[in-house]
């Protein structure tokens, strides 16, 4: 299988006030080229027993190589314990849009 040409990083954060300050910190770093929020409700398993919460889910668009510096800073920021920080190769897609990834993620 060949190497994944981009990634999207999937983070929950409890406000939208702290989805748009992770979001922006990320495009900041130039460690994601866009981050789409959107409202959420979220069913978990957290200390035994089985727990609901409105949320908002971070779905950041970036390179696999920008993945351990994107998740290092959401975890430096963010207020949960055990964030959700998951990555997901995208294999496949427009070729305009994943140029424009790379660029917006690899400029300086």
């Amino acid at each position: 299988m060949s190497e994944p040409e981009a990634s999207v990083v999937m983070v929950t954060a409890p406000t939208k006030d702290e989805a748009e300050r992770l979001a922006v910190a990320a495009l900041e770093a130039r460690l994601a080229a866009c981050v789409q929020i959107q409202a959420i409700a979220s069913h978990y398993w957290w200390d035994g027993k089985i727990t609901s919460d409105a949320e908002q889910l971070l779905m950041f668009k970036t390179l696999p190589a920008k993945f351990v510096a994107l998740r290092d800073l959401i975890a430096s920021l963010h207020c949960y314990d055990t964030p959700e920080i998951i990555q997901l190769p995208v294999t496949a897609g427009a070729d305009k849009y994943l140029a424009w990834i790379r660029r917006e993620v690899s400029a300086d």
